[in-house]
């Protein structure tokens, strides 16, 4: 049954529950994808047609394709989230589950139709992958969250498809909306994709109560933290040392592998920090990551283990992220 509302809800705040239900946060990851594929495309100038469709793919990943995956998500975990967070839009009363059927079937209609819209502005193969990607992200939106498939249950699946859709398929959408599909950007994607499993697998810690009373099976509840920080860490070390070497012996960007390996180095330091103590080793951080501003993104989670997580996603994905659009621009340059 839905919950009840101590008074009704104004205009504003069931706008606002709306979008909330939507995720804003979840866009930047898909966008930073969508960004680098466009400019390592090399077809990337500022023409009215190209702003235009890049504007229409940034709606499509963003706001439409990862928000209908974010609400429906939303919904099928209403239960869940009155353990593990009871101040989202639907177990705090703030929007009726009726409402976010509404919000999640609407959302996905738009995005199939943003995408049908985009797919039509091109040609030959990247009309067929544009469509594909599409349809594959709606699918894959629905199921990962929705029964009897409900991909999250099981880390082997949950994991995967989410560092698939939102990371290597963000990458390519970028590159074909203006060219044909590089293989570097291929590369791209893919070490993306990785970085973003092993840092799925951290973020689990954030629910491990709710996670282990739904039946649900965290790579955490199976392994434990440690052995889960070994795991992610490996994931994740792996395509970041993949990426220094392809910056120097395929594509020849010698001052960007030194950067890299600079950035790596940071990178491997807190890993072992938090390794050595899940709970408080990268708390020598806190003080650069509140002078960021990001101080309120550390103080949402009461799980230490998941606070610190967040401190080192701070950190990594801010290395990471410089290095990737460094790469992106460089590669714009490079023959095709």
């Amino acid at each position: 049954m839905d919950a009840l509302q101590p008074h009704p809800a104004t205009f504003t705040e069931k706008l606002k529950a709306h979008i909330e239900l939507l995720d804003p946060i979840t866009w930047v990851g898909v966008l930073q994808g969508t960004i680098c594929g466009a400019i390592a495309s090399g077809g990337f100038t500022l023409t009215t047609e190209n702003i235009g469709k890049f504007a229409l793919l940034t709606l499509l990943l963003g706001p439409l394709g990862t928000g209908f995956a974010q609400s429906i998500n939303d919904y099928y975990d209403r239960d869940l989230d009155r353990i593990n967070d009871p101040v989202r839009p639907i177990p705090s009363g703030r929007i009726s589950e009726t409402e976010s059927v509404w919000n999640w079937s609407i959302t996905g209609l738009l995005s199939l139709i943003a995408g049908a819209v985009l797919a039509l502005q091109l040609s030959g193969s990247r009309q067929l992958i544009m469509l594909g990607i599409t349809l594959f992200g709606f699918v894959m939106g629905y199921i990962y969250s929705a029964p009897p498939l409900k991909l999250k249950r099981n880390v082997l699946t949950s994991a995967p498809v989410v560092g698939l859709t939102y990371s290597l398929m963000t990458w390519i959408a970028g590159n074909i909306i203006f060219t044909d599909l590089r293989p570097e950007v291929i590369w791209m994607g893919v070490i993306n994709m990785f970085v973003a499993i092993g840092l799925i697998f951290l973020n689990d810690f954030k629910s491990v109560e709710g996670d282990r009373s739904a039946g649900l099976k965290s790579l955490p509840i199976m392994i434990g933290v440690r052995n889960t920080y070994l795991v992610s860490f490996a994931i994740i070390d792996v395509p970041l040392a993949g990426f220094a070497l392809l910056m120097l012996t395929w594509w020849g960007f010698g001052w960007v592998f030194i950067f890299s390996l600079l950035s790596f180095a940071a990178i491997l330091y807190m890993q072992l920090r938090l390794y050595l103590d899940p709970k408080d080793g990268a708390l020598a951080w806190d003080n650069a990551i509140h002078n960021t501003g990001l101080r309120n993104v550390i103080a949402k989670s009461d799980v230490k283990e998941h606070r610190a997580f967040l401190r080192y996603l701070v950190v990594n994905n801010g290395l990471y992220v410089i290095n990737v659009v460094i790469a992106a621009v460089l590669l714009a340059s490079k023959p095709r």
